[in-house]
């Protein structure tokens, strides 16, 4: 069993006073966070392992103080002494974003009910800026306690270093950062005065049972009240229509106005300077996942971000004078590569499961056929030994056990290596469905564990969903 799920597993232990039931990897995540679903006597709780021991203390220290105020976030069960694992509440895998593509019918559809919850998320916004804000322990922040202006040329410099340059878009570098220093020094005017949730988007908000939850708060510092609001409303994939924008702007400066009063001119002037800043982050984070990780589902995210930054530019004057960063902007709209909008439902998701021979290879319900089915019944079998008999791939005994096999480690690089090589053509061609399914004599052992190695691997490298199953395990 590796360190991280060892950490988790013994953490667990403690905190319930027994072994889990099972332990399940859940993939596909933006961070170098990793998550695991732990299921026992108890209800389910989400494991955390991140090596960031700063960004661990933050994440707890803010969730304590937000349950004080009775916010919607996750409870922290325990920590693990390293600081570097958590166990936390399981809201369950309903983002509102999944929500919002799985209800639209098109880009401009925009239903009511859907409206009904954005109201929900927006009305809980003000409470955690300005009501918990007010008695957060700031000295948690990382990697600032202030969203000051060097934490806008960070942003900013990610975007000229991820974006501009890895996509090969021409500029001159004197003269951009002139640009950057100028939109830094105006939208310093705004203050900082609350708390600033950093990254406040509609894949970190929670549905459950179509009521919002929160999480990815650890960012969070002292900050202007424009970030949280820009980040919603022009969150890029989740495509907004603008007349929403404009209501659901409007009714946070409502809601605001019930903790004091707000200048709107003022506001909507320093507003659209951290909705252009806001893009040109996000820009930065899909360069650096895309181009540079290689991970091509994040460059799916970067039409419909240059769509929010055309719009900006056509409707709304720049606050200050940005006359290089204007320059570059327009490149980048008029780059129809840029432009293209891939069309909806074209990422790959690869399901990995794991399955008995005595039951059969699963049904692949995705209607292209075809993937790979892995015998893994030729590797050494755990259920043969009575002590390992009534686990399964997940528990760190079987773990272990597999482990110590040389010719285990060397078959599931085979599979990674045959596997690796379907995904990245899958990915060019727009295929949109693979199957990868591990068989073992009785789907317990063997199966399970190649089957979780397999999607962790695919989670790491490539930015694409996976689906894991077991067929035996989940009967």
């Amino acid at each position: 069993m590796k360190n991280e799920e060892l950490k988790i597993w013994e953490l667990y232990r403690k905190w319930a006073d027994s072994e889990p039931e099972s332990m399940t990897f859940l993939p596909g995540s933006g961070s170098y966070r990793k998550y695991y679903r732990l299921e026992g006597g108890q209800d389910s709780v989400i494991g955390v392992f991140n090596e960031d021991r700063k960004e661990n203390d933050a994440f707890i220290s803010f969730s304590r103080t937000f349950q004080q105020h009775e916010l919607p976030v996750p409870v922290v069960h325990a920590t693990d002494p390293s600081g570097q694992a958590y166990l936390s509440s399981d809201l369950g895998d309903l983002t509102l974003f999944s929500y919002l593509s799985g209800i639209r019918s098109g880009a401009e559809d925009f239903p009511e009910e859907v409206i009904v919850i954005y109201r929900k998320v927006i009305s809980l916004l003000p409470l955690f800026q300005v009501v918990a804000g007010k008695d957060l322990d700031y000295s948690k922040c990382h990697p600032r306690q202030v969203f000051d202006s060097q934490s806008m040329m960070w942003d900013l410099n990610y975007f000229k270093y991820y974006f501009l340059k890895l996509a090969k878009v021409p500029f001159d570098e004197q003269k951009l950062e002139d640009d950057f220093h100028t939109l830094v020094h105006f939208l310093l005017g705004a203050g900082a005065d609350h708390f600033m949730y950093r990254d406040f988007q509609s894949r970190n908000i929670m549905l459950v049972q179509r009521e919002p939850w929160f999480i990815d708060y650890q960012g969070g510092r002292k900050g202007p009240l424009q970030y949280d609001i820009a980040s919603l409303l022009y969150d890029a994939k989740a495509s907004i229509p603008e007349p929403v924008r404009v209501l659901l702007l409007e009714y946070y400066l409502d809601v605001l106005e019930n903790y004091f009063p707000v200048d709107r001119k003022s506001f909507r002037q320093f507003y659209n300077g951290f909705v252009l800043i806001r893009i040109l982050q996000a820009l930065g984070a899909y360069g650096f996942r895309g181009y540079y990780e290689n991970k091509p589902h994040f460059l799916k995210s970067i039409p419909f971000a240059i769509a929010n930054l055309k719009y900006l530019l056509d409707t709304k004057s720049l606050p200050v004078p940005l006359p290089m960063l204007e320059e570059v902007l327009a490149e980048i709209i008029l780059n129809p590569s840029f432009r293209h909008l891939p069309a909806t439902g074209n990422q790959l998701t690869v399901k990995v499961s794991s399955f008995s021979y005595k039951t059969g290879v699963p049904a692949d319900d995705s209607g292209n056929g075809g993937g790979f089915v892995f015998d893994c019944r030729a590797l050494p079998n755990p259920g043969r030994y009575e002590e390992y008999s009534s686990l399964t791939g997940n528990d760190p005994e079987v773990v272990d056990f597999l482990e110590k096999e040389p010719e285990v480690a060397e078959f599931i690089n085979h599979a990674c290596s045959l596997v690796d090589q379907s995904i990245r053509k899958y990915i060019e061609r727009g295929f949109t469905s693979l199957t990868v399914s591990f068989g073992c004599t009785g789907g317990q052992h063997r199966s399970v564990y190649c089957a979780v190695e397999l999607a962790r691997h695919i989670s790491s490298k490539f930015g694409v969903t996976v689906d894991l199953y077991h067929s035996e395990l989940n009967k």
